[in-house]
């Protein structure tokens, strides 16, 4: 653990997103900052995760949230951004796209799967829920989650669920959870440039696929 190392780089990256923030916002920033650093002291967090905490929450302060980092939401989940702007609380989950060896031979199935449960299991504790990852990463996602949960058909959440359930087994995925679960953006986070960037969830889909050279996703 190198705290001076930590403490230099997330001062370099807030000194340069306070650029974009006026007076009253700049302390919401360094809150982040400071719990970061303290998260780290416990050895909770590094450094290429709370670089891009710092530029997501950056992005929700400029538009007047409050924003807190590394939030335990229930008794087994704590989610990455938590900001809250008058009634309404926002959560935020970063994807990297990392996978651990024991899935070299089918990274994509349990990204894919980790992406599904992680729109079922954190999207009930909020009322807008959004996925970020780096501009260098493709989210696989599931087209269900484009859909309203009413006219979401039961072959439809089965089959989520069923590549949910080879990965999530204890606990496992619940299907209302599935069923009810809401993804309202994507934000794509530029690290060297210190922006993200907000998008609907159908334009990420048709812009994914069409880099892919893909009709349609797989899920």
């Amino acid at each position: 653990m190198d705290l001076e190392k930590f403490r230099d780089d997330v001062y370099e990256i807030t000194e340069k997103l306070s650029s974009q923030l006026n007076d009253e916002q700049k302390p919401r920033l360094n809150f982040v900052r400071q719990r970061l650093i303290e998260m780290y002291q416990k050895n909770l967090v590094k450094i290429n995760h709370s670089v891009l905490e710092l530029i997501c929450a950056s992005n929700l302060i400029s538009h007047d949230y409050s924003v807190d980092v590394e939030k335990q939401v229930s008794d087994v989940l704590v989610c990455d951004i938590f900001a809250k702007k008058g009634d309404g609380t926002t959560i935020i989950e970063i994807e990297t796209g990392f996978t651990p060896p024991e899935h070299a031979l089918d990274t994509v199935d349990y990204y894919a799967a980790r992406i599904m449960s992680k729109i079922a299991r954190y999207s009930k504790y909020c009322s807008k829920f959004s996925l970020a990852t780096p501009v260098i990463g493709i989210l696989p996602l599931a087209k269900l989650f484009l859909v309203a949960p009413q006219f979401r058909t039961q072959d439809e959440i089965n089959k989520v669920k069923s590549i949910c359930d080879q990965f999530y087994k204890n606990p496992p995925i619940e299907y209302s959870d599935i069923q009810n679960a809401r993804l309202h953006s994507i934000y794509l986070i530029h690290i060297d440039k210190g922006f993200a960037k907000e998008l609907d969830p159908a334009r990420y889909m048709e812009m994914t696929q069409e880099l892919l050279g893909k009709s349609e996703t797989t899920y």
